[in-house]
């Protein structure tokens, strides 16, 4: 099993991102909105500081377990046909790593 993290640039790609992702075998994903440090208004002691421009902008990331590193692949593949060349700036970052266990995972929920 492998975990996926892809922190998307552009929201207004969410919804393209997740087809992508499904077509490539993605199950189901956790999404939520995040805002890396440098894109608030940070206060450095001293002769310092750092203003950047829109503040008010966010990053949505996407969480998501898949099973297997092809599937991690085909995912990274889909991601870059929507937002490009993730070398490039202002894409996002995809990153995944194999996990040692994972419960709860697989569940049978009956129709009520």
């Amino acid at each position: 099993m492998y975990m996926i993290l892809f922190v998307l640039n552009d929201p207004q790609k969410l919804e393209m991102i997740l087809d992508a992702w499904k077509k490539s075998g993605v199950g189901g994903t956790t999404i939520y909105e995040s805002t890396g440090a440098f894109r608030k208004r940070m206060r450095i002691p001293g002769r310092y500081a750092y203003t950047p421009e829109n503040l008010d902008e966010n990053n949505v990331s996407l969480m998501s377990v898949v099973q297997t590193e092809t599937i991690v692949q085909n995912c990274l593949a889909e991601t870059e046909q929507v937002i490009g060349d993730l070398s490039n700036p202002d894409t996002g970052i995809f990153c995944y790593w194999e996990l040692d266990g994972v419960k709860g995972l697989h569940k049978n929920y009956s129709a009520e």
